[in-house]
């Protein structure tokens, strides 16, 4: 199952920047391992946000909520879940 996740981070004032540092690289491993698992199929940033648009390939919503809970970040996401599937029309552009 296909999803896109559109995820914007929320650091509140005062958290101390070294604890984000930690938080951001232990995000950057986990995002990472999923791709590499083919989980986590395309990671695009958002010019001049702290966010993301990303399209997950999972079994199942649960898996894709397990996902989600599982990054450092998440506790300061606010996320848009929207599930996917191939549009007709798509022309299949991969050799």
């Amino acid at each position: 199952m296909l999803f896109q996740v559109k995820m914007q981070v929320h650091i509140p004032v005062g958290t101390d920047p070294e604890k984000i540092k930690q938080l951001e690289a232990l995000e950057h491993d986990r995002a990472k391992a999923l791709q590499l698992q083919r989980k986590w199929l395309h990671l695009w940033r958002v010019v001049g946000k702290f966010a993301n648009v990303s399209v997950f390939d999972v079994d199942s919503p649960a898996e894709l909520h397990d996902i989600l809970n599982s990054l450092p970040l998440y506790p300061f996401m606010d996320t848009e879940v929207t599930a996917l599937c191939r549009h007709p029309g798509a022309v299949d552009l991969v050799d």
